[in-house]
Formats: structure tokens, C-alpha cells, sequence
């Protein structure tokens, strides 16, 4: 759903472009080696690819984050890493609407179902990195329009998203298994150099 400081806008610069914050949400669950990533199936397009959102005004891009997970998959969860903060490609929707976001993307974990439960695996993956949380057990649904399907997919069974995803994905398995030196990736890999 469109937020309502989108729509107010748009009512002023019509389909002209705009520049929006974004977080793009890498929620992984599991074992190393048998870690599952939370997808989501977009209504629009019907393309899989990890929770994404605008922030609001004035809203924390990480708290954006905690926000979009629990509306797009009923999930409670919280935010352990930083991974990346990129410009995006300009993106025009069906409507003629234009945009780009500086997206900010996020490794978390699933604390809860978002209604207040831990899941039975309370206390499951303590320890085992820095992605690993008590609601492990939580399952997801769409929670909102936005979306589908929502499905935890195992690591080696997700489709190609899109450069931007694939490499977002990437960095949060390193991250989570300890195998990140902790740097945030700025910018594209296309940047000038």
C-alpha cells in the first residue's frame, strides 16, 4: 500500500521522480549451511524478493525495518546488522509513478510471531551468530496487500532476484556466519571508480 505522504505528493509532481528512503530486509533463520531466507511473492508483479519498505518521515531506517517485517509477513523481529546503503536504479510502476531510493539493507532475525509469541523454539540458535533468534519457529503470512506468498526459502533453492537482492543475500549469510568483516557496502558495484 502506497503511504499517505506518497499520495499527497503525488497529487503536487504528478509521475515526476522521486527520491524516497528505503530498507531492504535480509530475515534469515537456521543452521549455517541449512539457513532458510524469508521471501516474499510482491502482489504486483509476482516477483519473489526479500521484505522491502519506505521509511516514513522522520522515521529510523532500522525501526522501518522492525515495521515492514511484522506488516508484510505478521513477524516481530529485530534488525542485527547494517550490510549496505545503495542508490537504487530508477524504478517507473505501472501507474507511470517514478522513483529511486537510498535503501537501506538489513540483516535480522525473527523474535516473535508479532503477536507477542516466541514461537516453540523459544531460545533455539542462541548463540549461533549473529542472525540466529528465538522465533525461529515463527511462520510467516501476508499480512497486507503487498503481497502473495510469503515462504521461508532454503538458501540454495532462491531465485535470482536481481543483482541488488542476489548480492544483498550474500552479504547477510557472510555477516551471520561470521565471515564479514563487519564493512557496510556503499554504493553499487557498477559505481565509477
Amino acid at each position: 500500500m502506497t503511504p499517505e505522504f506518497i499520495v499527497e505528493l503525488r497529487r503536487h509532481v504528478g509521475h515526476a521522480e522521486l527520491w524516497l528512503i528505503g530498507v531492504t530486509v535480509i530475515v534469515v533463520r537456521g543452521e549455517a549451511g541449512a539457513e532458510e531466507v524469508l521471501l516474499v511473492r510482491r502482489a504486483d508483479d509476482g516477483r519473489w524478493t526479500p521484505v522491502t519498505g519506505i521509511v516514513d518521515p522522520g522515521e529510523e531506517p532500522d525501526v522501518a525495518g522492525v515495521r515492514e517485517v511484522l506488516e508484510e509477513t505478521a513477524l516481530a523481529a529485530e534488525m542485527t546488522a547494517l550490510l549496505a546503503v545503495q542508490t537504487t536504479r530508477k524504478i517507473e510502476y505501472p501507474n507511470g509513478d517514478r522513483t529511486r531510493f537510498l535503501d537501506h539493507a538489513f540483516l535480522a532475525r525473527v523474535t516473535g510471531d508479532g503477536a507477542g509469541s516466541t514461537g516453540a523454539a523459544a531460545g533455539a540458535g542462541a548463540g549461533a551468530g549473529i542472525g540466529a533468534g528465538a522465533g525461529d519457529a515463527a511462520e510467516p503470512h501476508p499480512a497486507d496487500g503487498e503481497n502473495t506468498e510469503v515462504a521461508w526459502v532454503p538458501l540454495a533453492e532462491i531465485p535470482a532476484m536481481g543483482a541488488r537482492f542476489d548480492r544483498t543475500v550474500e552479504l547477510a549469510i557472510a555477516a551471520r556466519r561470521g565471515q564479514s568483516d563487519g564493512a557496510v557496502l556503499f554504493g553499487a558495484e557498477e559505481r565509477p571508480r
